[in-house]
């Protein structure tokens, strides 16, 4: 365990290199710099560790325990930076706070923090470990599921702690080091009211932009621009030595799921302890978190999905249909929003989804891949069935086998002691059954399919397409900005795809710009008509207005091989993936 706790240490000491940590960085060092006190950084310091191994070992038991909606603490450590900020914004109301401070320090005996700042800056660090999502690597992701499951241990507990003091000494420094530049800098140091104010405000906007979720797209936006820097801060962690330390810090028993086999009919393919929901950021479509263990008595289907994903919105219809249907007999859907594409972890975004697709089961919002994790999962969709006791009796990955799935619910509901009568669902299955072009991503990361041999630098360049495409092979025209997960279109930018599919859909993003774009859509060099245009296709274009999925092609079910053609006559774009149908 002496391993574990040292590379515990070192991960919490490199987070100050990842994008997730950033946000807050200003906060830190506003509060630290021009508050009064000389003691304030130590104070935002421990509040913030304290704080954050607190609520990551303890949030799962406190919200089975009061019932409550986690959401609630982040709320009210935003209304607690916002209002310090607005107390160093206004020296006024700033004088009546210490004046109060002092007071309440005066009665209680305790005399150490006056004009120390401590106190003032515990508070601050304390509110920032509540509303900080760390970028969990193995190590971190562990704690949560250990403690999602109410297994803290000591070693869970000192683990933890080597965590957050290696996160602590950086922020010291970083605390301490902004207060000696504004205090010590004789220019600086005759405008220190003036500078108290300003950091005042950016305390107070940091506030606003996480009251509206604004920091998580910043988080999002930072990591999608230094991507390879945030996989070399948990990169070290995946070593064989830091696996076999994890495994033994949950006691060996983490669950290795029984996989169907291919050609595998049984009606139940898996037997085996669940894992729980763990990690989850955010909850639609309830008024409280769930866990399973909570749920033991009813039948439970966990469903891995992601609202771009093709695959993925076309099985949403049939676990709607099986949750109205069989909600009253005991079955509660889970859909645990796991996103693959960095604008996929906005809540609004999500939240969209859900009201675009009609969906009105309980959704999890598994950001960090907590739960992704705890059950082993790779694909999207993915399908676990969870019997009344607890125990995964079916798995499904992908597409398809509704009729096996339904009949597995009512199988288990009928096992737990429910009368269940009627015939089955009638929501029709949309899954391709003949070949069809593959998944085609457009990032440098992942383009296997691009024509000029197969991949593409990242960076900005002017592309020439080629005369012919072969089949299943993606071409750019025009200049580009490649990024390792998408490719942002300048204007007069064309985007070209030879397929063999009835249905073509592109994830898109209009960017930055709020302002929507429009993107013409040619069909085997002509304009496409009502005939073959995607239901996102008015008069020949579409409308990129929104981070989502959007049809472009739809054949009326006629397979064929064609060329797609797309202008792009606004910049900004960002183009992510091809899915087919």
């Amino acid at each position: 365990m002496v391993i574990l706790i040292g590379f515990a240490f070192l991960a919490g000491l490199v987070t100050i290199f990842a994008p997730c940590i950033w946000p807050i960085l200003p906060i830190v060092l506003s509060s630290s710099a021009a508050g009064t006190g000389n003691k304030r950084p130590l104070g935002i310091t421990i509040g913030l560790m304290t704080s954050f191994a607190f609520f990551t070992l303890a949030i799962s038991t406190l919200v089975h325990l009061v019932h409550f909606d986690p959401e609630i603490l982040r709320t009210a450590g935003i209304v607690i930076i916002g209002t310090l900020g607005l107390a160093m914004a206004i020296p006024r109301l700033s004088q009546a706070m210490e004046a109060l401070i002092s007071r309440l320090s005066s009665r209680s005996g305790s005399t150490q923090d006056h004009g120390s700042g401590f106190f003032a800056g515990f508070a601050t660090g304390a509110s920032l470990g509540i509303v900080w999502s760390p970028c969990a690597g193995p190590i971190l992701a562990a704690i949560a599921a250990l403690a999602a499951t109410g297994k803290v241990n000591v070693d869970t507990v000192l683990v933890t702690l080597s965590y957050v003091t290696g996160v602590g000494i950086p922020l010291l420094a970083i605390g301490y080091g902004g207060r000696q530049l504004v205090t010590r800098t004789r220019f600086l140091s005759r405008y220190t009211g003036r500078i108290q104010q300003a950091f005042g405000v950016v305390m107070l906007l940091s506030a606003v932009a996480m009251f509206t979720d604004y920091d998580r797209i910043l988080e999002a936006k930072l990591l999608d621009q230094f991507p390879v820097l945030s996989q070399s801060v948990n990169g070290f962690e995946s070593s064989k030595a830091v696996a076999e330390q994890i495994d033994a810090l949950k006691g060996g028993q983490q669950a290795t799921l029984v996989r169907a086999t291919e050609g595998d009919a049984s009606l139940f393919n898996a037997n085996t302890p669940s894992p729980e929901l763990v990690g989850i950021n955010r909850w639609f479509n309830t008024s409280s978190a769930l866990n399973l263990k909570d749920l033991r008595g009813h039948v439970v289907l966990v469903d891995f999905w992601t609202y771009t994903c093709i695959n993925c919105i076309r099985t949403l219809p049939h676990l709607e249909s099986w949750y109205e249907k069989y909600k009253d007999l005991g079955l509660v859907v889970v859909g645990v929003h796991t996103p693959e594409f960095r604008f996929e972890h906005d809540s609004s975004n999500v939240a969209g989804a859900l009201q675009r697709y009609a969906i009105t089961y309980p959704v999890a919002q598994d950001n960090d891949y907590a739960t992704w994790n705890n059950f082993n999962n790779e694909y999207w969709p993915a399908e676990y069935l969870i019997d009344a006791r607890g125990n995964i009796r079916r798995t499904h990955f992908g597409e398809g086998e509704y009729d096996e799935m339904e009949e597995a619910i009512r199988a288990l509901l009928q096992e737990s002691g429910r009368a269940v009568t009627g015939s089955t669902s009638s929501v029709p299955d949309a899954t391709p059954t003949a070949a069809q072009s593959p998944e085609t991503y457009l990032g440098a990361s992942r383009s296997e399919y691009f024509a000029e041999g197969g991949s593409i630098p990242v960076g900005e360049r002017t592309f020439v397409p080629p005369a012919q495409l072969r089949r299943n092979s993606f071409s750019f025209g025009g200049q580009w900005n490649v990024k390792n997960e998408y490719a942002v279109a300048s204007r007069d930018a064309s985007l070209n795809y030879r397929f063999l599919a009835a249905k073509v859909f592109l994830v898109l993003r209009p960017g930055e710009s709020s302002s929507p774009h429009e993107v013409k859509v040619f069909l085997d060099g002509k304009p496409v008509t009502t005939e073959n245009e995607g239901a996102d296709v008015q008069n020949g274009s579409i409308t990129v207005n929104a981070d989502r999925l959007y049809s472009v092609i739809d054949l009326k079910g006629k397979l064929g091989e064609h060329v797609l053609r797309l202008d792009f006559d606004s910049p900004g774009i960002e183009a992510f993936a091809f899915t087919f149908g």
